[in-house]
């Protein structure tokens, strides 16, 4: 399997599985909603947490372009998922961790996968315009 149809299957999951979260939490979702204020979180939060997620799908799923903020929805979901493992691993026990830890495994690959396919490399005269990165804003 090449790198991009890695990449784009990952992308699909990480899209899926936010997607929902995203609706869910926009929804008053019960499940989504009963965990998230048992972990001790405000409502307003979960509100938040939700747009962002929707807009940082919206962004992956735009094909070769916003790449500079593709890498800000990418750290955005390695937060979330790094908070969420902590949140429930205190709250509700190890057991509770396994999504954010299957999460945690498709987001790494697929970064990994986005960059081989958008490599930058930096040096101490970059020339931003000639960044890939910066070149997509």
């Amino acid at each position: 399997m090449n790198t991009k149809t890695i990449y784009w299957i990952g992308t699909i999951l990480i899209s899926l599985w936010f997607g929902a979260s995203g609706f869910f939490e926009l929804t008053k979702n019960p499940i989504v909603w009963d965990i998230t204020v048992q972990l001790g979180y405000p409502a307003h939060f979960i509100y938040i947490l939700g747009v962002a997620k929707l807009l940082g799908v919206a962004v992956l799923l735009i094909p070769g372009k916003l790449l500079r903020l593709k890498e800000w929805v990418f750290a955005g979901i390695f937060f979330d998922i790094i908070f969420a493992f902590f949140s429930k691993i205190s709250v509700l026990g190890l057991p509770a961790t396994v999504d954010a830890m299957i999460a945690f495994t498709i987001i790494t690959v697929t970064y990994v996968m986005f960059r081989s396919l958008y490599p930058v490399t930096y040096s101490s005269n970059t020339d931003l315009r000639k960044d890939p990165i910066s070149a997509s804003v």
